[in-house]
């Protein structure tokens, strides 16, 4: 017969009717399982991370996937109509749309990780260390944020690509930028809730330096928010270098990026609106799935929202 020893906080334990041993779920099994329930719990949260799973996929394999060279030129098959040949059809110098679209994938993905890994590791560390030892370091730092928040994070990135130029490596290094209020203000917030707590006070009870409690206790305990607003600003980053790229400040030509084939398509709207709608409608899935996911992560994440959203 199966004996049952209920644990506050954790699954049931049983004992095995087969090996007559105590066989114990822990909590942290629990916890996984029901994050898994509720992230996943929601048709929205599945969908966006389907698509995210498929841009990954494609810029990964963007080279065996894409039917022609994206970089090519055919000006004897240019502005030609989506057919069997070419299925979103060519673009003014007879580029296939599809492989430039599907090229343009591996840009806007690069663009979003590594730019919100800069913003998000520069912030965090400020944000830190000025929550943690409060004071002159304090004032300075969050005044410094707060001038930049000031600025709209889109013309904070368009003045940093201004003065760094483009291509590339500087829009993700201006987005990288403009994104740092935002984790700064936010992992402020969280140390301050955080380093009164009792294990925070116990570890500087048993001497451990401020090097160590910042890095293994504090952070840790601060990182479910922040996992969520990198979420989010994975779509938002991927935005800023279509908006980037539309205005001419982006990425440079020949490259593929979504934003500069909007910009190059918007001309032809009344005759071709292929080429301004492909990449359009990629930037708007991609977003939207990048949000979904950020809001199920929440949902999962936050103790205060669960079941609400």
């Amino acid at each position: 017969m199966n004996k049952k020893n209920k644990v506050i906080g954790e699954k049931e334990s049983t004992l095995s009717p087969s090996d007559g041993q105590l066989v114990k779920v822990t909590g942290r099994l629990s916890e996984l399982q029901r994050f898994r329930s509720v992230f996943f719990g929601r048709s929205v949260v599945i969908f966006g991370f389907i698509i995210i799973i498929i841009l990954i996929f494609v810029a990964i394999f963007a080279q065996f996937i894409s039917p022609y060279n994206p970089y090519k030129q055919d000006l004897g098959n240019t502005l030609q109509k989506p057919s069997a040949e070419h299925w979103l059809g060519t673009d003014p110098y007879g580029r296939d749309v599809l492989s430039r679209v599907i090229y343009g994938s591996r840009t806007s993905l690069m663009v979003g990780i590594v730019a919100v890994g800069i913003g998000a590791a520069v912030g965090i560390i400020l944000g830190l260390v000025s929550g943690y030892f409060g004071g002159v370091m304090d004032i300075v730092v969050m005044r410094i944020i707060d001038a930049m928040m000031a600025i709209p994070s889109l013309v904070l990135a368009l003045v940093f690509a201004a003065v760094l130029g483009s291509g590339l490596t500087n829009i993700m290094i201006a987005i990288g930028i403009a994104m740092v209020p935002l984790y700064s203000r936010l992992m402020r917030g969280q140390v301050l809730s955080v380093r009164q707590a009792d294990y925070i006070l116990a570890a500087h009870s048993l001497g451990c330096s401020n090097v160590r409690i910042m890095f293994r206790h504090v952070l840790p305990n601060c990182m479910p928010p922040l996992i969520v607003l990198i979420t989010l600003n994975l779509g938002s980053a991927i935005l800023a270098e279509a908006g980037l790229s539309f205005i001419g400040v982006g990425i440079l030509p020949p490259g593929a990026a979504w934003g500069n084939m909007i910009n190059q398509g918007y001309n032809y709207l009344l005759t071709n609106p292929i080429l301004s709608f492909a990449p359009g409608a990629c930037i708007m899935l991609v977003v939207l799935s990048f949000n979904m996911v950020g809001d199920g992560l929440r949902d999962a994440l936050d103790p205060r929202l669960r079941g609400i959203i």
